[in-house]
């Protein structure tokens, strides 16, 4: 008699979901698959535009307080929290808070700044790295911003998942002392983070889903190798590559949902005007552990 255990390898693939309304790169997300919430963002200026997606199709809601791109979210489509970003040239500290159906300003970041990785939830939330280029690192407690321990590498147009304030990982971006794309992926506690295993393809202004231990990184820019359609999957030990994008884009707003049902959205190519309105729905199955017997 021969027994054999082994974890099957969860198959993933995009697949074209309905259009936003507007075309735009470097919006704030967050929600999940089928309740995701895209708010603010580049058409090319600054946009307060948000939109609710339900599975099927994207509906315009009511907007942000505050014009901004290169922002970050958080939460779910009743309870979320849009933080950061920039509402022209420079970048903003403001911090909205959305119940459904209104945004409400509330306390501010402590630093202001842009294209920074973060996520959480509305009472839970965290931020980190971004222009002006730092690794400066804030939690959210659902009232104030407090400061934390900073990255080990000081990057900006990076990405980030987080279920919680307390585990969030932070992956890929750009450093300018080292005028080069990041393959860096670090792993925060709520204590302090730590150098992981890197992404396979150094690159910036991706996309990025999921938790601290299994998550998604999309798109990007490859530098003088344009825009990727790469896809890596983080299972909390390393990244795999997987099925590609169905288009190849760089500025990609920060995605929704989880690695078993995700959301990727908008961005940009080099064609003019290159703002897009592309959804793609991300589907794969668990690992599952099977015994066959003999």
């Amino acid at each position: 008699t021969e027994e054999w255990t082994g974890a099957g390898a969860p198959v993933g693939a995009w697949s074209t979901g309905g259009a936003m309304n507007t075309a735009r790169n470097n919006a704030a997300g967050f929600g999940t698959q089928v309740a995701g919430i895209t708010a603010g963002g580049g058409t090319p200026s600054a946009t307060a535009n948000v939109e609710s997606y339900d599975g099927t199709s994207w509906t315009e809601v009511n907007n942000l307080n505050t014009a901004r791109f290169q922002d970050t979210g958080a939460g779910t489509a009743t309870a979320g929290l849009v933080f950061g970003g920039g509402p022209g040239s420079g970048a903003t500290d403001a911090t909205e808070s959305w119940n459904g159906t209104n945004w409400t300003e509330v306390n501010n970041l402590t630093t202001a700044r842009r294209a920074a990785g973060g996520g959480g939830t509305q009472t839970s939330a965290i931020i980190f790295g971004g222009d002006p280029e730092s690794g400066k690192t804030e939690i959210w407690n659902g009232t104030n911003w407090t400061e934390v321990g900073d990255l080990n590498t000081a990057r900006q147009s990076l990405a980030g998942a987080a279920a919680l304030n307390t585990a969030a990982l932070a992956f890929g971006g750009y450093n300018t002392p080292a005028d080069a794309n990041q393959v860096a992926t670090e792993l925060w506690n709520g204590t302090s983070w730590t150098e992981v295993n890197n992404l396979n393809s150094a690159r910036e202004a991706l996309g990025g889903l999921g938790t601290s231990t299994s998550s998604l990184a999309f798109g990007g820019s490859r530098g003088p190798a344009g825009p990727t359609a790469f896809t890596e999957e983080w299972d909390g030990v390393s990244w795999t590559e997987v099925a590609d994008l169905s288009q190849a884009r760089s500025q990609m707003p920060q995605g929704t949902g989880t690695t078993t049902a995700g959301l990727g959205f908008g961005g940009q190519t080099p064609a003019s005007p290159g703002f897009l309105t592309l959804t793609e729905e991300w589907s794969s199955s668990s690992n599952v552990v099977k015994t066959l017997t003999d």
